[in-house]
């Protein structure tokens, strides 16, 4: 049975870290770990720091979907090439990860879905997808036992993977290649000289390198504020729940407005809130009010507000923004981030699944869990070199969008650290855009 990695699973990874390394890599979810894969299969002496566990947070409490579909523009070139490396990843890593191209569907409930499906269909047809827009006939011919759904978005070429699989044994892959994975390894702060980076300070003493990849999810934000780096990033709460094993109703994802289920290896589904987030509202919310006003003013009805984190999270009231080198910091008191899931939504997605699939019934419960998505006002990623901290390179806010992007991603910024030409146009993704004077554009909301 699936379950989210958390404080509890065993340290794989001890270390202790060397005292150098070329690169080192902050954060040891999906972006940092295929970061480190790139990096290391061209030989590259990087050093992968983890706070708690690998995959412990995002990376191993997500959805488990591998799309093109319904990305933002600039990001379908990266994804597109994401999809070619997940291909090849199970037979490079020598073990399943549980990818598999079963495909991904979106389903409209109302007209205006339909519309958006439409529109989103122009970027489909200039990558050169094999995306497909559904009639009602076409949808209930795939989908003959579902109910309430006039049409629909089909990508038979995407995926689904398993995430708390798939990252660990990747870390594990990386462990062969000679990279240096260290769990319980908080990185406290940057070491900077002459203002440029030159190490890091980690809770184990310190690793001189002249390049840092801060990939660091919901916690990126405190450790670039501490060195004066305004990143305004938020995080927001997800619940997931995995169903007991069932007969197979479909092999791939499905999301409509109100709910989304991914099939997994074990015979169960991955439910989900689809558009629906809890937001907490911290000190940063007031910080960046300016920077998401466009988001607001778009739509903020699927989010859910409550009026304060618990203690230690990254945006709680009392969680310290500044500490000494030779302090615990926030990322030691907090070793992952695992919110309690919502169980009124649990029940919600229990009664949405049997209306979805009336001949099927609300399907038992094994296990439920949440986890804190870490989000940008445009809803895309920071990929991009810091130039106030020459050295640091950012790879953070994926938006609930990394654990399918992730191989492209890390490619990316591997080419990034090492002054190579990326391949792709970054320029949506630059840190910069929220300080310029640059118009916010929203990504899509399929």
């Amino acid at each position: 049975m699936p379950f989210p990695i958390d404080v509890s699973s065993p340290v794989r990874f001890p270390g202790p870290p060397p005292s150098a390394a070329d690169v080192v890599v902050v954060g040891g979810g999906v972006i940092g770990v295929m970061t480190a894969w790139f990096l290391a299969k061209r030989g590259v002496k990087v050093v992968l720091c983890e706070k708690g566990r690998i995959a412990g947070e995002q990376s191993s409490r997500n959805w488990g979907w591998v799309r093109k579909q319904g990305r933002d523009p600039a990001e379908l070139p990266v994804m597109i090439e994401a999809m070619s490396i997940w291909k090849g990843l199970a037979e490079e890593v020598g073990a399943d990860l549980g990818f598999r191209q079963t495909g991904v569907l979106y389903a409209a409930n109302t007209a205006k879905a339909m519309a958006g499906y439409e529109a989103w269909m122009g970027h489909a047809r200039a990558h050169g997808l094999d995306t497909k827009l559904l009639g009602q006939a076409e949808l209930q011919a795939m989908l003959p036992n579902a109910a309430g759904w006039i049409g629909g978005l089909w990508t038979a070429s995407d995926a689904r993977a398993e995430p708390w699989i798939a990252v660990t044994r990747l870390a594990d892959a990386l462990a062969t290649k000679g990279v240096s994975v260290v769990e319980n390894c908080a990185v406290r702060a940057l070491d900077v000289s002459a203002g440029r980076v030159s190490g890091v300070v980690t809770e184990s003493g310190r690793i001189r390198a002249d390049r840092v990849v801060l990939a660091g999810g919901a916690w990126s934000s405190l450790l670039a504020r501490r060195h004066g780096v305004n990143l305004p990033q938020l995080s927001v709460r997800a619940t997931v729940t995995a169903t007991e094993p069932m007969p197979e109703i479909w092999s791939g994802a499905v999301a409509d407005s109100h709910f989304a289920i991914r099939r997994r290896a074990d015979g169960g589904y991955t439910l989900a809130g689809g558009h629906f987030h809890e937001f907490f509202i911290g000190p940063d919310a007031f910080r960046h009010l300016g920077a998401y006003w466009t988001q607001i003013r778009a739509d903020i009805s699927g989010t859910r507000f409550l009026p304060a984190a618990p203690g230690g999270y990254p945006d709680a009231w009392g969680t310290k923004r500044f500490w000494g080198e030779d302090d615990e910091s926030p990322f030691e008191r907090m070793r992952i981030l695992s919110p309690d899931p919502n169980m009124t939504m649990v029940e919600r997605l229990r009664d949405r699944f049997a209306a979805a699939f009336p001949a099927v019934g609300r399907p038992g419960i094994a296990q439920a869990w949440a986890g804190m998505i870490d989000t940008m006002p445009d809803v895309v990623p920071v990929i991009d070199h810091v130039a106030a901290l020459p050295g640091l390179t950012m790879a953070t806010g994926m938006s609930a969008h990394g654990f399918g992007i992730g191989p492209g991603v890390g490619r990316v910024v591997a080419d990034l650290v090492e002054g190579r030409a990326p391949g792709h146009d970054l320029s949506r993704f630059r840190f910069g855009r929220f300080s310029d004077g640059s118009k916010i554009v929203l990504g899509p909301s399929l």
